[in-house]
């Protein structure tokens, strides 16, 4: 087949379809220009946009400080904490610059690798494909949002938080995945819902295998 046959086959976006796509990166550089003039902290929860493609939706800010305090509280003076593919929380936790625990982020999104050697590229695909200085059973508690409510992709990354967990777990996944849950992780639904910034159509929940202030009401009273 020659060339300009094929040049041929190549669809070819509209006028009207290129000058939208023009627009909608003028505006999301804008946004991004916004955030540094109005000096966004390195931090902030939505200093890295989400991106839906990966199925990224960030916690709001009171969800993501209770979850953090949480994951602190349960973590123990001088604890690890593993945040796998909850970059919001890992962000929150951050914050708290000063407090005795340290925490790594274990995520697909290379735009978090400015966070520097807290940042490990996972793959759930690969569940345990991780860096030598991960050792198993090092973390005191691994709080982990698998990106996806598919059976495959929590059984996968329920591998990698068995590797890593001393013990506690803490899961943000949706509440129809409770059953699964408990068969993959041994964990329990708790009181607490947690809510995002956009509202999502699935209903989600947390869950636990140890006794936690989550479990005691759905608000966020005893977190904050």
């Amino acid at each position: 087949m020659g060339g300009d046959d094929d040049d041929d086959d190549v669809p070819q976006l509209s006028s009207h379809t290129l000058a939208a796509l023009q627009e909608f990166y003028i505006d999301q550089r804008q946004r991004e220009g916004t955030k540094i003039s109005q000096g966004f902290k390195q931090y902030s929860i939505g200093s890295i946009e989400e991106d839906w493609q990966l199925s990224q939706f960030w916690y709001d800010d009171e969800t993501a400080l209770c979850l953090a305090n949480e994951a602190v509280l349960a973590a123990g003076r001088g604890g690890r904490i593993a945040c796998v593919s909850a970059p919001s929380i890992y962000q929150k936790l951050k914050e708290q610059d000063g407090k005795d625990f340290s925490v790594y982020i274990l995520e697909y999104d290379k735009r978090f690798s400015v966070y520097g050697e807290e940042f490990i590229f996972y793959d759930y695909n690969n569940p345990l494909n991780l860096p030598g200085n991960l050792i198993p059973h090092s973390f005191d508690i691994v709080l982990a949002d698998p990106p996806y409510l598919s059976e495959e992709c929590l059984r996968k990354t329920a591998e990698t938080v068995r590797y890593l967990t001393k013990g506690k777990i803490l899961l943000c996944t949706g509440a129809v995945m409770e059953e699964q849950a408990a068969k993959h992780l041994g964990v329990k639904m708790c009181n607490f819902a947690p809510k995002h910034t956009r509202n999502l159509a699935n209903e989600f929940r947390c869950y636990v295998n140890y006794d936690s202030g989550l479990d005691r009401d759905s608000s966020c009273s005893e977190c904050t």
